[in-house]
């Protein structure tokens, strides 16, 4: 059974797409990322980086002890792997979803963030115009790059 350990955020939501795809049944344990309880000592241990989602499988392939794997990228690769589906094993198939599943996770994500980040922010914090245009328009050359992909 897999322990997601998860609050509502886009690299959160990705993982549970993934388990709901592949048939993995699961459990949530909620980590409230408003109060803080990332911070703790318990959940450190298993995020140095305390950042959500963080997934424990207590019944890894092979068996042995509880595996804990943070970072959503290696979260999606490892659960591909242990179903056998999303993640081809032929040389080019595996690097055309590592490239990109590794695009997302270094530009969509963050910059579309940034993005928002800066789009909410508003001027309560000074002049934001710069980072709103160079965020809004990396995201938009971000879309580009996926529809032209998509299409």
């Amino acid at each position: 059974m897999i322990d997601l350990h998860y609050w509502p955020t886009p690299n959160g939501k990705k993982v549970t797409i993934l388990l709901e795809e592949a048939g993995i049944p699961y459990n949530i344990v909620p980590v409230n990322i408003g109060r803080g309880d990332q911070f703790t000592p318990a959940f450190l241990k298993m995020n140095p980086n305390h950042r959500m989602p963080v997934m424990v499988d207590n019944t890894p392939t092979g068996g042995g002890e509880p595996i804990v794997i943070f970072e959503s990228g290696a979260i999606m690769l490892y659960l591909a792997e242990k179903v056998g589906r999303f993640y081809p094993q032929d040389l080019r198939g595996k690097y055309a979803v590592t490239e990109w599943l590794i695009w997302q996770m270094a530009n969509q994500g963050p910059k579309l963030g940034e993005c928002g980040h800066f789009r909410r922010l508003g001027d309560k914090q000074g002049d934001q115009t710069y980072a709103v245009r160079r965020f809004t328009d990396e995201a938009n050359r971000l879309y580009g790059v996926l529809n032209n992909r998509l299409y």
